[in-house]
């Protein structure tokens, strides 16, 4: 008999781990999720196996639950299985960004005989929905597990069976330590985008030139300001502490640069901007971080008719797909005045080369 997994929560992430399941063991993946459309198209596109609309008798049948749904929600689900009936040696994980809140009730399971272990695969696309999940999505991706002090080693091996079709890169944290280390790196950064758009938002019924080229590398460097409203929300609320400690840092670091502005002294500005240079410069490239990366290549092209026709109809022939394509008017410090996104860093490079067999420059941007 095959062993059941039971996913709530069936979209993107969900169903890319329900894919990467499949690919690896002989199971039977049922959805459970409150709109009956993502399920059904989950099973039209054999994501899942078979949907339920009762959560209590398929969670009670389950060797495997992955809580796929918001982080609010995740905790919601947790005062639901209260008053089930588990099968002995189940283990139940989720894909929260946040986690000291979600580990801590899911505690209240433990004399259930469950396992609960905390996730996080930190990777995403710029596509939603069930109908985007990719059995590659994870693949070297880093996929952080959090922990009771009393986990074994033995529970977090099995989840990371369960798990290994994902190709992801484990690894084992404290729900503390996550949340601190997310929101130094993720969290934080998605409030300043957020921040810094707003602040443009301010100056623009002023200054009519303000939109219109803040469409250029302003809207780059703030994309992840477009993230879903209601899932920044949550993470907000269930990180509070570590952002608000983060938004004093800031302010101080903000009191720093203006002394430094005021002061006008050429050499310690260089300074400043050296070395943030160089700790950006030094970092990792080719992984995948915290942070949805964008693939974009930049293309230079002459203004004539038919241009971006030949551009796409090249990469076309050779099934490599676009995901975006812009003319860029505002181009200081960018190279290219066609940016096309992939999306994936192979189909990036895979363009790159195509393109260049046919005599363009291109470059991408680090």
């Amino acid at each position: 008999m095959k062993r059941r997994v039971l996913l709530v929560g069936v979209g993107l992430i969900g169903g890319s781990l329900a894919l990467a399941i499949k690919k690896e063991h002989q199971v039977k993946i049922i959805g459970y999720d409150p709109n009956e459309e993502n399920c059904m198209l989950a099973k039209k596109l054999a994501v899942i196996d078979d949907y339920t609309s009762d959560l209590q008798t398929e969670a009670e049948q389950a060797d495997l639950i992955i809580l796929a749904a918001p982080v609010e929600e995740t905790i919601k689900l947790f005062d639901e299985f209260k008053h089930f009936q588990f099968k002995p040696n189940v283990i139940i994980t989720d894909v929260g960004s946040t986690k000291v809140n979600i580990v801590q009730k899911a505690g209240q399971l433990h004399d259930k005989g469950v396992t609960f272990i905390g996730g996080h695969p930190m990777a995403g696309s710029h596509k939603s929905g069930v109908g985007s999940a990719k059995v590659h999505l994870f693949e070297n991706a880093f996929y952080v597990l959090t922990v009771f002090n009393k986990t074994t080693t033995d529970q977090i091996t099995k989840l990371k069976d369960w798990l290994k079709g994902t190709k992801a890169n484990f690894q084992i944290m404290e729900p503390e330590e996550h949340d601190l280390v997310t929101g130094i790196i993720s969290h934080f950064p998605h409030v300043m985008a957020a921040s810094l758009v707003r602040q443009v938002k301010s100056h623009a019924h002023r200054n009519e030139h303000v939109t219109r080229l803040a469409a250029g590398g302003f809207k780059d460097i703030t994309r992840i300001a477009s993230s879903s409203p209601s899932m920044w929300r949550d993470i907000v609320r269930h990180n509070r502490q570590t952002l608000l400690s983060l938004l004093d840092e800031w302010g101080k670091e903000m009191e720093s640069v203006k002394s430094l502005v005021a002061r006008g002294d050429g050499d310690e500005i260089y300074d400043y901007f050296l070395s943030a240079k160089k700790y950006r410069d030094a970092m990792p490239t080719g992984s995948k971080g915290a942070i949805l990366a964008f693939h974009d290549l930049y293309i230079d092209v002459a203004d004539h008719v038919g241009v971006i026709s030949d551009v796409t109809s090249l990469l076309a022939e050779e099934k490599i797909s676009i995901t975006n394509i812009r003319i860029i008017e505002a181009r200081e410090d960018v190279y290219g005045v066609l940016r096309l996104s992939f999306r994936s860093d192979e189909d990036r490079k895979q363009a790159k080369a195509c393109l260049e067999d046919h005599h363009y420059q291109t470059y991408t941007t680090m």
